[in-house]
């Protein structure tokens, strides 16, 4: 018979769900709400029940409007979310519509932070001293008739226009972990007052400096992909003291590869238990004809499968490549699509509904909302990487959409003491109390004792 398991203090969801309070708690908010009444609800409780919202993978605002009515669940979100006072989904939506996302910034270094100092980023260290982050953008919102002042815009040439929203993420990763940590995103949308498009360029600038802004002292190697081959994006990733490993292809670098064909490269073999990879590198090479000034080293590599199969990756990295090193550099360079499969595919089928719109705005709906699903989602890879109690509930239902179904259930049907109950009821009932309110109600309790 399986024993209850305690859930670590800082890397629980009870422990990440407090220091996030706290920061919603110091967001200002106004007096009154649209319509002039005075807030009946505060604004952290708004925030609080938009997170738990996506924590518990709600289909819909209308959804948990018709829930959050229950006497379970308003029991549940107090005793979970730290939530005195949930709101309707048209008083979220209006309250949340006004809040800045920037300042829901602090509860990702927040979290990540906690991460450090448990030394869980110690396993994710690359070439020894390295946090190694992949980033890329990703759609958001599209629509022809939804929008607000932020979206950006497409004119077509039969005078329609498409109004879309993107976001640039970036996670840190390793080869050899499946969990990915998301820093804050960054949205790709139209300034106050501008009228033109933003685009994953500037917004790429703005997120890079945001990251030595909030992680001054982390050693970074960001990899990218062929989009970001260029003189600007290196050189802003130079001037903030990181690294890069970033695809580049003939297309996009059509004098780089003129030069390389020229020129001797060295070669090296490497064979592991399902691949045989030859390699092919040079340092210190310019960029291209527009930015000579910039140097960098050039890396090839062709896989060859035990089905005979081949596939060929080029990059260009700052960092020295040798020998010893070069098996692992590819290996970064190939971890980027972990932005793609465990972040971006995640949140649109796995439950997140990134694209689905909960409700778009005038002003930040659609940011804040996407910012808290992303949240979500970063206190759910540290709970899989870092709390056993989570680790045992996800292998006990197998599938996370599975998971993410029975907490619902729970969350709706019982009166829940705390997270330990919740998880230690669904990988092990027989140790947990159950109390019976009625015929109808069971209140579950953890006993550590």
């Amino acid at each position: 018979m399986q024993s209850q398991i305690i859930e670590k203090k800082h890397l629980s969801a009870k422990g990440m769900l407090q220091k996030v309070k706290k920061i919603f708690n110091k967001i200002p908010s106004k007096a009154r709400d649209p319509r002039g009444l005075k807030s009946t609800i505060s604004l952290s409780d708004c925030l609080m029940s938009g997170l738990a919202i996506f924590s518990m993978k709600y289909s819909s605002l209308l959804q948990f409007d018709q829930e959050q009515n229950e006497e379970t669940v308003r029991y549940n979100l107090e005793k979970l979310y730290d939530v005195k006072n949930a709101p309707c989904d048209t008083t979220l939506r209006e309250r949340l519509d006004d809040v800045d996302p920037q300042h829901l910034r602090e509860t990702f270094t927040s979290i990540f932070s906690a991460l450090q100092r448990g030394k869980v980023l110690e396993s994710y260290k690359f070439l020894n001293k390295y946090i190694l982050f992949a980033v890329d953008g990703t759609g958001l919102f599209s629509s022809d008739k939804v929008h607000c002042e932020n979206c950006c815009e497409k004119h077509h040439r039969n005078g329609k226009i498409t109004y879309y929203h993107q976001m640039l993420a970036g996670v840190a990763i390793h080869p050899d972990n499946k969990e990915v940590f998301p820093l804050c995103p960054e949205p790709i949308s139209k300034p106050d007052g501008s009228t033109k498009n933003d685009c994953e360029q500037n917004a790429t600038k703005r997120f890079l400096q945001s990251f030595k802004k909030e992680h001054p002292h982390l050693k970074g190697v960001f990899t990218m992909d062929a989009l970001s081959s260029r003189g600007p994006c290196i050189q802003e990733i130079k001037n903030i003291g990181a690294h890069y490993i970033i695809g580049v292809k003939p297309g996009g670098n059509k004098s780089l590869f003129e030069w390389i064909k020229g020129i001797e490269l060295e070669n090296h073999e490497v064979k592991t238990k399902k691949e045989f990879l030859q390699f092919r590198f040079i340092n210190n090479i310019p960029l291209n004809d527009v930015n000579s000034d910039i140097n960098v080293n050039f890396l090839e590599c062709c896989i060859i499968r035990k089905n005979k199969t081949k596939t060929y990756f080029t990059w260009i990295t700052d960092i020295e490549i040798t020998k010893e090193n070069i098996h692992e550099l590819s290996r970064g360079g190939r971890a980027r699509w972990s932005i793609e499969n465990e972040t971006f595919n995640t949140l649109k089928n796995q439950g997140y509904n990134f694209e689905h719109n909960f409700g778009h705005g005038y002003k930040n709906l659609t940011h804040v909302f996407s910012f808290l699903i992303f949240l979500a989602f970063l206190i759910d890879q540290v709970q899989q990487r870092c709390c056993k109690l989570f680790q045992s509930s996800l292998q006990k239902m197998i599938s996370k959409k599975r998971l993410w179904r029975k907490m619902r259930s729970i969350f709706t049907e019982f009166y829940v003491d705390s997270w330990e109950a919740l998880f230690n009821y669904i990988f092990n009932k027989q140790k947990i109390e159950l109390m019976i309110i009625n015929k109808m109600k069971i209140k579950i309790m953890f006993n550590s004792t």
